[in-house]
């Protein structure tokens, strides 16, 4: 359940940060490569030389009008081919769905995988290992194309929507980030492969009204909370034969997860992650990929939840080796902090990062010069920055930039750890990049240094940001925008925007923080104070007791922290108590019912986008990881469930859901509507057709929504000082 509103709200900064990620990297780390005006260059480092690696013409297929529009591209192991993503359609949330052809950089001949196969309709293709072959799933089943004789071999051919070889279903999409299902062996021989079977899980129908005269179904597997998750299966087919293998893996696979699957560097062996139905224990499994046989090398549990890697990493995928897979790196927050370990073979650990500090991100192990690389702030949980430290665990963690600009440091290291790409910015602080030499992070170009940048920006600090103490004794962060031209002797309106839950923080020193992409306008020349404050169960980097305090509470936690720090806030003299208003989008669109209905007196207006308005309506993956069981305790689920309280409405509502939200369906809507309707409780209620969680689709959508939220807004908390 993501934040959609933080999305949008700094769309076009996310979009720059974004494109600064997408730079693929040479093997010996001296040059990346990227997409650059429809062809595939190489710049060299130091001197960012540019050379041209693919062009328009070795891109244009045989009597096309144009060039392929590369999405995304990779190169064999030898560099002799590339593999050209194009076309793509969106799968759920994500464009996996595509096209792929291989260019041969040798001879110029280009030609399209999956010859009579549908349109669009390959996903993860990738060469093996020695370059001879590309695998790739289509309509659920897993194929390998051989590129010398252009023969195409299923390995799967049971696959349908709901038995799904080499992907996912929607559930492990969208809470574990898993997409790519497929990992070549190190020998080329063989691929390990998960296959989910959705056949178990009911379809939630969607009802699409808008496309023809006569409605129909649109079908979803999904888990609702208390359902058992789709079954799985890690098998490993013999690309050569056809063969497969199960891995014995302990366990009911209908009441446990495996999030992650990599083959072991060097061996025949597979390495997995699984967790138990309710996320809080993990076992790292060795399995014997010719046998199936599997040993268990560690174990660990929480009395809450334990995260996954994409918690502290881009994606899911990958494992992080040492000593050519002898040990690995592992992350875990059983001391109280999120530190890095590490392990061998046999479940053997040692502590590598050691202190009341959380890890927030690990973009590189140095392998060759003893070093992993990872991000955080001990000394402020709402900025990031670089440390590096030793891999021996000899020596304390190092800040890679000391005396940093305060704010947020993002880092694309290469793999040989002498360059990287270093962005940085604040709330107050527009992005900027420069390309550094890691090793004393001193810029490539003075000229265009971060440091040249900031010496000549002239710095509008607008967005402040504060702490207060609640009545709970819980110290609580915040950010606010003041009204242009403030005066102190008025009262001004409040606006929070809020989100709450486990999957986002609102409050970081980054840039798109303190902007509102819904409002049509200026908040602050309008006359509004615009604010959000972050409450415990928020995953910011202050320890595991902070972030894993709304285990079981979520709707109850959450919302007496916010709306305690609110009842903190009321009392500053410039703000308006009678104008209070709060807005959030799914998480915090549960979050803005909770709060209007569970503390009324503080609050005056609210806007709710995508609501979870029952927590026993949400996917079980999410839910159970945050909630338990309902079976067990179904009374924190009602609790925390805004239709639980909705008779106590006694502000402004507007309610607003689109009818085609795979993600928190429009059910959600119907319930809460029913019971604000059987107590009487007046709101206004604004139904999208057909959009999904995001409210984007459709001539018209976004500017409708935004004007929809402006002119409520303004209406019943109205803007300017009194």
């Amino acid at each position: 359940m993501k934040n959609k509103n933080l999305l949008l709200l700094s769309f076009l900064i996310l979009t720059t940060l974004v494109q600064a990620q997408q730079i693929r990297w040479t093997k010996d780390g001296n040059a990346y490569t990227r997409t650059e005006g429809g062809e595939v260059v190489a710049y060299t480092l130091p001197t960012q030389q540019k050379t041209t690696l693919i062009t328009k013409a070795q891109l244009s297929p045989k009597g096309a009008e144009k060039p392929l529009n590369v999405r995304s591209y990779t190169l064999s192991a030898d560099d002799s081919k590339a593999l050209i993503y194009t076309n793509t359609k969106q799968v759920w949330r994500y464009d996996t769905r595509g096209d792929y052809w291989v260019l041969d950089l040798k001879t110029n001949a280009l030609y399209q995988l999956g010859q009579g196969k549908p349109a669009s309709s390959l996903m993860f293709a990738k060469f093996s290992p020695d370059g001879s072959k590309v695998a790739y799933v289509s309509e659920h089943n897993l194929f390998v194309e051989d590129l010398a004789t252009k023969k195409i071999k299923a390995l799967t051919t049971n696959g349908t929507r709901r038995m799904i070889n080499g992907t996912f279903d929607w559930v492990y999409e969208e809470e574990f980030a898993c997409r790519d299902g497929f990992r070549w062996s190190p020998d080329g021989k063989s691929i390990a492969y998960w296959q989910i079977d959705a056949t178990k899980i009911r379809d939630f129908l969607m009802i699409n009204n808008t496309d023809s005269i006569y409605s129909y179904n649109v079908p979803v597997e999904y888990p609702k909370v208390g359902e058992s998750p789709s079954p799985y299966k890690i098998l490993v087919a013999n690309v050569a034969t056809g063969k497969t293998i199960k891995m014995n893996i302990e366990g009911d696979p209908q009441q446990t997860y495996v999030p992650r699957m990599e083959w072991v560097p060097n061996t025949n062996d597979i390495i997995i992650q699984q967790l138990n139905r309710k996320q809080n224990q993990s076992k790292i499994i060795i399995c014997q990929a010719l046998t199936g046989k599997t040993k268990t090398i560690a174990t660990e549990s929480d009395e809450a939840w334990i995260d996954t890697k994409e918690r502290w990493a881009d994606e899911q995928e990958g494992w992080e080796w040492l000593k050519g897979g002898k040990e690995f790196l592992w992350v875990s927050e059983k001391d109280g902090w999120r530190h890095i370990y590490k392990m061998d073979l046999n479940g053997k650990e040692t502590l590598l990062t050691k202190g009341n500090y959380d890890i927030v991100h690990i973009p590189l192990i140095d392998e060759a010069n003893g070093y992993v690389y990872f991000t955080g702030s001990p000394q402020n949980a709402l900025q990031n920055y670089l440390f590096r430290i030793k891999l021996d665990g000899s020596a304390e963690m190092q800040p890679v930039l000391p005396n940093a600009p305060a704010g947020t440091h993002n880092y694309v290291l290469s793999p040989n750890g002498k360059f990287a790409r270093h962005s940085f910015s604040s709330a107050n602080i527009a992005p900027m990049t420069e390309w550094i030499n890691l090793a004393d992070h001193s810029p490539l170009s003075e000229k265009e240094s971060i440091s040249a940048k900031l010496a000549n920006l002239k710095v509008n600090k607008r967005v402040e940001f504060f702490k207060v103490k609640t009545e709970d004794g819980i110290d609580i962060e915040g950010w606010m925008v003041k009204p242009t031209n403030f005066d102190s002797t008025k009262r001004y309106p409040i606006v929070f925007n809020v989100y709450g839950e486990p999957a986002s923080a609102t409050v970081k020193d980054t840039y798109g923080t303190g902007m509102n992409g819904l409002y049509n306008g200026d908040m602050a020349k309008d006359g509004y104070i615009y604010a959000s404050v972050d409450n415990r169960g928020t995953p910011l980097p202050r320890g595991r007791a902070w972030r894993k305090a709304i285990y079981r509470k979520i709707g109850v936690v959450n919302i007496r922290d916010q709306a305690m720090a609110v009842k903190e806030i009321r009392k500053w003299k410039y703000v308006d108590t009678t104008r209070v208003a709060v807005h959030g989008w799914s998480g915090g669109g549960s979050s803005t019912l909770n709060l209007l209905f569970q503390y009324p007196q503080y609050y005056q207006t609210g806007i709710s986008v995508a609501a979870v308005g029952n927590q026993l309506c949400y996917d079980n993956i999410y839910q159970e990881r945050y909630m338990g069981l309902p079976q067990e305790n179904r009374e924190d689920f009602v609790n925390g469930s805004p239709i639980t309280h909705a008779k106590n409405l006694v502000g402004n509502l507007l309610y607003i859901h689109g009818t085609g939200d795979d993600n928190v369906h429009y059910q959600n809507a119907e319930m809460l509507v029913n019971e604000l309707i059987k107590h009487n409780r007046q709101f206004q209620f604004m139904p999208y057709p057909n959009r999904s969680h995001g409210i984007y689709e459709g001539e018209g959508t976004r500017k409708h929504l935004n004007t929809l939220f402006t002119n409520y807004l303004k209406q019943n908390c109205p803007p300017g000082g009194k």
